[in-house]
């Protein structure tokens, strides 16, 4: 079985860039303010969530082990 992660995105730092949905158009959407949510907070491991998180010019992308808590990303240094 895979890993399983929570993700959230924090909206005092989201800019509505949109690169989530460039990258990941099934697991965010915007809301009429422009701020970015994930469609499903809590869902499987993948790539195209990580490279949103990745692309987002400002890192309001949080993304943690589903259980433990542990980052994902951003990672901790």
């Amino acid at each position: 079985m895979g890993d399983r992660w929570h993700v959230e995105v924090d909206r005092s730092v989201c800019i509505g860039s949109a690169q989530c949905l460039h990258h990941a158009p099934d697991h965010f959407r915007l809301d009429t303010a422009r701020q970015s949510h994930p469609v499903a907070p809590d869902t499987d491991a993948n790539e195209p969530i990580l490279q949103a998180a990745e692309s987002c010019p400002v890192e309001a992308i949080l993304i943690t082990l589903l259980g433990s808590g542990e980052a994902v990303f951003p990672p901790e240094e």
